[in-house]
């Protein structure tokens, strides 16, 4: 576990690094460009800051695997690998939005052991290591306790092909929004975890996700009492979380 601690503490070092440069860029204009979609978009930030992390990483631990959203896989010889999300929540920074984060999951022999969702704007850092308990800025976090479905804040999002594919979540959409307290939409699956494991939101669904969307934010979620299944379909991960209590009553209006 030392060792675990040791790579957790040079990610956070690195992602406030990298985060203030992100903060820094916002004030002027930005190059961008489109993915998969018009909304899919990666910024030259997104670019900057994934070679940042890697470069960093090469250099202390050169033998180890790393996953990055931008660059696909890095081959290495360790049973370490680092899974990592330069901004998730792209769109939201690139119209200056405070809900974008840093996101690093370390895996050994492929469990994930370490984790932090880094936002830079809202100066919030979320970390956990397995089996030591989820903090938010070094303050010990749990998930919410509410019970009742009709009371629970929910979170959700929708895939970039929304408008072309009609699994894009509307129809779970539709049938839970009527059932639950409230619903938010807050744009990056990290930090929506995240806000889950620290009791701001009580469950959180979507689909066509990615492994460094949640690969942090699934630790520091159940470290901090929540519970969460993550499915693997043909275009991409289905993901449900929440709270005990709200977990299963949530699943159950879900369909897939």
């Amino acid at each position: 576990m030392k060792v675990w601690n040791e790579m957790l503490e040079h990610a956070k070092t690195w992602s406030i690094e990298a985060g203030d440069k992100q903060l820094e860029r916002l004030e002027g204009p930005m190059h961008m460009e489109s993915k998969s979609s018009a909304i899919d978009l990666v910024t030259e930030m997104d670019v900057w800051t994934e070679k940042f992390l890697t470069e960093k990483i090469k250099k202390h631990y050169p033998d180890h695997v790393m996953r990055t959203e931008e660059g696909g896989m890095h081959e290495g010889n360790s049973d370490f690998e680092w899974i990592i999300d330069p901004i998730d929540g792209t769109v939201n920074y690139a119209h200056g939005l405070p809900h974008f984060s840093i996101s690093i999951g370390i895996r050994f022999k492929g469990t994930t052991v370490a984790g932090m969702v880094y936002a830079p704007k809202l100066q919030e850092m979320y970390e956990a290591i397995k089996g030591g308990g989820a903090y938010l800025n070094e303050k010990a976090i749990t998930v919410s306790e509410t019970k009742a479905l009709d009371r629970a804040v929910v979170g959700t999002g929708f895939p970039y092909d929304k408008g072309t594919d009609p699994d894009n979540n509307l129809t779970h959409f539709n049938n839970i929004l009527p059932k639950i307290g409230g619903i938010r939409r807050l744009g990056g699956a990290a930090l929506d975890l995240s806000q889950v494991a620290c009791g701001r939101m009580d469950g959180y669904w979507e689909i066509k996700l990615n492994s460094w969307d949640i690969e942090a934010g699934l630790l520091i979620l159940e470290e901090a009492g929540g519970v969460a299944e993550v499915v693997k379909e043909e275009k991409g991960l289905f993901v449900i979380s929440g709270s005990p209590e709200i977990f299963p009553q949530l699943k159950a209006l879900i369909e897939r």
